[in-house]
């Protein structure tokens, strides 16, 4: 499970930036993840509650939010969020498509004391 990696770097990267802020505690940490991460959201709770034992993020809230796919037509501009992977353009029918949102995963903030 790729997840615990994952939880491990996003632990470290909070510790670093509470370090950075002269803060003692992270009580939020907010993260983004893209549908087509790879990412399973609700491992990745688990993995976070299990592993934030003991570390400056042990009482804080964690929150996902889930990012949906978004392409970018290559004929006329038109972006698109997905609701089905169906991935071509939905204003004028071309497969010549790009995917613009919803690959990566993200820290997107922290509440620190």
């Amino acid at each position: 499970m790729h997840e615990y990696s994952i939880v491990q770097s996003l632990l470290e990267s909070c510790e670093n930036h509470a370090k950075e802020n002269d803060a003692s505690k992270v009580t939020k940490v907010v993260v983004k993840i893209g549908v087509l991460s790879g990412v399973e959201p609700d491992l990745l709770k688990s993995a976070f509650d299990t592993f934030k034992e003991a570390t400056i993020c042990e009482n804080a809230d964690f929150i996902i939010n889930s990012q949906p796919v978004v392409i970018e037509c290559g004929e006329c501009g038109h972006q698109t969020t997905l609701d089905e992977m169906e991935f071509k353009c939905q204003k004028c029918g071309s497969l010549k498509v790009s995917t613009i949102d919803g690959e990566d995963m993200y820290l997107m903030s922290l509440e620190l004391e």
